[in-house]
């Protein structure tokens, strides 16, 4: 029988395999106690323990339950998942069982080694053990799919970080696009005279970093930009980004500053401001009024 009639047509059949970790938990925890109550739980067929269910026999014994006793459901109470999940989980493959029905209980980082008193981590470990039941039951074989993956990197925002993580980023071979609301990258740190704690010169460090990514062939920026929306899925976003509308062409323009000071335009008010807190001081906004 597929994993797939038994997840649909046939009964699920839970075995649950207990670590001692040593005396990691089996110190703190009651794991016969556990064993027991979980063992009279719905769905369980089997329920072990053992001292390292990480080894060849303590995985061997799940491996057995799965060809032996028509366990189609896995929990292992032991560590974090981030150390032995995989383990588990290829074991379980490895005896014909899909490795996405294997649900890992983490009674030790989460129980025995934050408790003191063996009643109260006894009970919260059975308490978790009983969930990781409940849920594997729920479960349903997944596939692992490939596809192809886009190695762009996309950064929102041009400050210091941004900047930064593009630059490594390109220098590792990606191409990268950075895309920036404001006319110009620099972020805050581009109004700073001076940067904490070494007091260098916030420009100093800021403004080769911003020519450098204005050059870089591998970096597209997009300034004067948001991103509308994202679709798609790890690997394979798509993005909707919207460009503000300059009126200057970006590919003739020069910075001179000619069409600024030479617009028919009424500008209300003139002169350049500084705004500190809310207040504006030495002069008033400079803003164009078509």
């Amino acid at each position: 029988m597929s994993d797939g009639d038994q997840t649909k047509n046939g009964r699920v059949k839970i075995g649950i395999y207990i670590c001692h970790c040593g005396v990691n938990i089996s110190a703190t925890v009651n794991v016969s106690q556990v064993r027991e109550f979980i063992s009279r739980q719905p769905n369980v067929v089997i329920a072990r323990d053992y001292k390292f269910m990480c080894s060849d026999p303590g995985q061997d014994l799940i491996k057995s339950d799965i060809k032996n006793l028509g366990v189609n459901r896995v929990v292992v109470a032991a560590c974090s998942p981030l150390m032995h999940e995989l383990t588990f989980r290829l074991a379980a493959e490895s005896a014909g069982l899909n490795r996405y029905l294997v649900q890992i209980a983490n009674i030790r980082e989460h129980c025995s080694w934050i408790h003191d008193d063996k009643d109260q981590a006894t009970n919260k470990a059975t308490a978790l053990v009983n969930a990781a039941a409940r849920r594997v039951a729920l479960h349903e074989p997944l596939e692992i799919s490939k596809s192809r993956i886009n190695k762009n990197t996309l950064i929102v925002g041009g400050g210091i970080a941004g900047i930064q993580a593009a630059l490594e980023i390109a220098n590792a071979g990606y191409h990268v696009y950075m895309v920036e609301k404001e006319p110009s990258i620099g972020g805050r740190m581009g109004q700073f005279d001076k940067t904490f704690p070494t007091l260098d010169c916030a420009a100093c460090i800021l403004t080769p970093k911003m020519v450098s990514v204005g050059h870089r062939k591998d970096i597209t920026l997009l300034t004067y930009s948001e991103v509308e929306s994202v679709s798609g899925f790890m690997g394979n976003f798509k993005i909707k980004v919207r460009k503000k509308a300059r009126y200057v062409d970006t590919d003739k323009c020069t910075g001179c500053g000619q069409c600024w000071s030479n617009c028919p335009a009424t500008r209300i008010p003139s002169g350049r401001s500084i705004t500190i807190g809310g207040k504006v001081v030495n002069g008033i906004s400079t803003r164009r009024q078509d």
